[in-house]
């Protein structure tokens, strides 16, 4: 049995700095929706677990980012800048006059703590899913890493492909066991385009295959934390249990002290949920990010 909805998304085209960005919805159009930012190989359309967990009056809008879902990719390749700038492009379009609230998962979650802390006036609040910044890097890996990413432009980029929807979905619930049929189904739907071959058709991934190539810039974290320092709306992290990025950089987590870095941050745990949380136990997410709102609703109600 499909996943079956219980609310039913809209979708529309914008211009976002010269490429066609596609806007999924849920709810009546206005003019402080909640913005949805999905992570790196993803789509907005699969927010639609955690939005079917949330409070139905409540107005959702999830961006795909340049290179995913069905906006248009670029043809130069992607740099981290450009969704900081198209952020702030969609949320002058979508919040023209109120600061914005922000889920963030993983890469949606970086961009958005990032920007919260170059812009901080423009962030109400932030839930964070996920978004814990990358390992930090030496110098001394430039050479290799400029090297690596030379060879890889200079071949041709091949499209992941797939017999069918139906392979698609066993596969990934081969690579995360805690994803169910219906589930993966969706997922794999909302992943993925029917395309005729001459031989028939053929099922291909519905991101530009360019954003596996290796970023040629070093990441600083100390530059990023110099950026996180300065957010000021409220942010929730939550993490999953279970997540290998979790186990990965909880001595980061630790040894940085989240709660020195951030001024008005709360820490919670997803029990028996990986990285995907909002797609493996939604519900169990949806109530924290009510208590959130709530929690911010309330400060911000207070004198």
């Amino acid at each position: 049995m499909s996943y079956e909805p219980r609310r039913t998304p809209w979708q529309e085209d914008i211009d976002v700095r010269g490429l066609r960005h596609r806007l999924t919805w849920w709810g009546e159009r206005t003019s402080d929706p909640i913005v949805l930012l999905h992570g790196f190989l993803d789509t907005g359309a699969t927010w639609q677990f955690l939005v079917d967990c949330l409070p139905g009056e409540w107005t959702f809008v999830a961006p795909d980012w340049r290179g995913f879902g069905d906006s248009e990719w670029q043809p130069g390749g992607y740099w981290f800048p450009d969704y900081l700038a198209d952020l702030e492009v969609l949320l002058d379009s979508l919040t023209p006059r109120s600061r914005a609230r922000v889920i963030g998962h993983s890469m949606g979650a970086n961009v958005a703590k990032m920007y919260g802390g170059i812009r901080p006036e423009r962030l109400r609040w932030l839930v964070n899913l996920e978004g814990l910044g990358l390992a930090r890097t030496r110098p001394d890996e430039a050479p290799e890493r400029y090297a690596k990413w030379l060879d890889e432009i200079r071949e041709p980029f091949r499209e992941g492909r797939y017999a069918s929807v139906e392979e698609l979905a066993s596969i990934l619930r081969m690579r995360n066991p805690r994803l169910n049929r219906p589930t993966s189904e969706f997922l794999a739907k909302a992943w993925s385009r029917v395309v005729t071959t001459d031989t028939g058709s053929e099922v291909r991934l519905r991101f530009d295959p360019r954003h596996r190539h290796v970023n040629p810039i070093l990441y600083r974290r100390e530059e990023a934390q110099s950026c996180w320092a300065r957010l000021e709306a409220p942010m929730l992290l939550v993490l999953g249990e279970q997540s290998d990025i979790r186990r990965r950089q909880l001595a980061a987590i630790e040894a940085e002290d989240w709660h020195a870095l951030f001024k008005r941050m709360r820490m919670v745990t997803i029990p028996d949920t990986g990285h995907m949380m909002h797609h493996e136990d939604p519900a169990a997410v949806a109530k924290h990010v009510v208590a959130f709102e709530r929690e911010c609703a309330t400060s911000q109600a207070s004198p």
